[in-house]
């Protein structure tokens, strides 16, 4: 059953596609160079394509700020408010979500509170991991009292389960259902699925599972393509796109308009 926050920024139809904005290296990381204005001016040029291309929803992320801390510092948390801002003013009307790497999940809804953006995408939800930047702790309790704290209620919060780019020994004997089911006890707003890596196809076989053992929205984030966007399509709620809209597939490249359009129309009408 998708949860309240969920219908009101997506429907009721059945999967929404949200395009992500890998905006460039942020002041701060070892890849920064010239300044806020080209890292704006990009992020703003790839969310009219994929408005051009009939993407219902964005998500900006910080994802050429490699390597990733666990704690990015304030600049981050100003810069992507800030190039936030700028692309819901451009498209006021566009569900447009947040997330700043590796797990600043506080920072990413203080974000998106100050930007008007709607939603976030959280790592580290419920049980802790080890990524690549090192232990993730679960965070839910704390995250939602911040929700409440700053106001941000409205502001959805989806939730990573067993997370991409991570090592999940320490909860080896908690499967995927068992995780989906504490993410929705712990008031996750809808619950993401992932393959090992960025561009990695997630489980048919695991979000058949999740998605007939709970009652939140399942959403698939990494790995769809072309090819299988109509697999998904059937159960997932909605798909998180990004290797797949870029020219060869790859995260770091330029956007594709002929791969984002034959990804849309290989999905369901």
């Amino acid at each position: 059953m998708k949860t309240s926050r969920f219908v009101r920024l997506f429907g009721e139809r059945s999967p929404a596609v949200i395009g992500m904005i890998h905006v460039r290296a942020l002041p701060g990381a070892p890849g920064h160079a010239g300044g806020m204005g080209p890292i704006l001016d990009q992020a703003l040029a790839e969310a009219e394509i994929y408005r051009a291309c009939g993407l219902q929803a964005l998500m900006i992320e910080n994802m050429h700020d490699v390597p990733y801390v666990r704690r990015p510092g304030p600049e981050v948390l100003a810069a992507m408010a800030v190039l936030a801002r700028e692309v819901k003013r451009a498209h006021p009307a566009v569900p447009l979500g947040i997330q700043i790497l590796a797990g600043a999940n506080r920072e990413a809804l203080s974000a998106a509170l100050a930007a008007g953006a709607d939603f976030i995408r959280a790592e580290g939800f419920v049980f802790g991991h080890v990524a690549d930047e090192g232990y993730i702790d679960a965070c839910a309790g704390d995250l939602l009292r911040h929700r409440s704290a700053i106001g941000a209620e409205h502001i959805a919060i989806f939730t990573d389960i067993k997370k991409k780019h991570s090592a999940h020994a320490v909860t080896a004997d908690v499967d995927i259902v068992q995780t989906a089911h504490a993410a929705e006890f712990f008031l996750s707003d809808g619950l993401i699925l992932t393959g090992a890596a960025t561009g990695e196809a997630a489980s048919l076989e695991e979000l058949r599972a999740v998605h007939a053992a709970v009652r939140l929205p399942v959403l698939i984030g990494s790995g769809i393509t072309a090819e299988n966007a109509r697999d998904y399509a059937s159960l997932a709620d909605g798909l998180i796109v990004g290797s797949a809209f870029k020219e060869g597939g790859y995260w770091a490249h330029p956007l594709d308009p002929d791969r984002i359009r034959r990804l849309m129309h290989a999905l369901p009408s």
